[in-house]
């Protein structure tokens, strides 16, 4: 059997949006029955947060919705996550911006804005892709979890559709 699909969720500082990102791309894997095929997890690409877990924001929107919370404690990205990784999956400008600097550049094209996917399960393309508000600062956490929901769900279908 081949390796699994490995994808990063990246964000600033690794306890909101893309603590939200891997919960709920996880709990979306789960439901397709496809927790083989997949090895999700996160970081940050600042070190504000490092070892601090998931915002009670992001706790409190994921159990609205019924959505278990990854156990996790925040992480910096490194160089080597560009190798380990299939997906690194950015938030915003900013994090893309900080993604490219941390993997010197993006030759295998493996970086993406998370809202790129948005439609893709109904388009069957990528599109381009607003970012995903900071709940840190807008304290939106629900706006925040449809715009990842959205973005998960094209994600899931890009990476069926682009198994290797």
């Amino acid at each position: 059997m081949k390796d699994k699909i490995k994808v990063l969720m990246i964000c600033h500082g690794n306890i909101c949006r893309s603590t939200m990102a891997q919960s709920v791309f996880a709990h979306l894997v789960k439901l397709h029955h496809l927790e083989d095929l997949f090895y999700i997890s996160s970081a940050a690409t600042s070190r504000e947060e490092i070892g601090n877990g998931p915002h009670y924001g992001t706790v409190n929107q994921l159990r609205k919705v019924n959505i278990p919370v990854v156990p996790h404690r925040a992480v910096q990205m490194t160089p080597a996550d560009y190798e380990k990784y299939d997906y690194l999956i950015g938030m915003d400008t900013a994090n893309m911006r900080n993604m490219n600097r941390i993997a010197d550049g993006d030759p295998e094209g493996k970086i993406y804005k998370l809202l790129s996917f948005k439609d893709y399960e109904e388009a069957g393309k990528l599109n381009a892709a607003a970012d995903v508000a900071d709940p840190w600062y807008t304290g939106d956490f629900e706006t925040t979890y449809r715009d990842v929901l959205a973005g998960c769900t094209g994600l899931l279908a890009f990476c069926l559709e682009h198994m290797k």
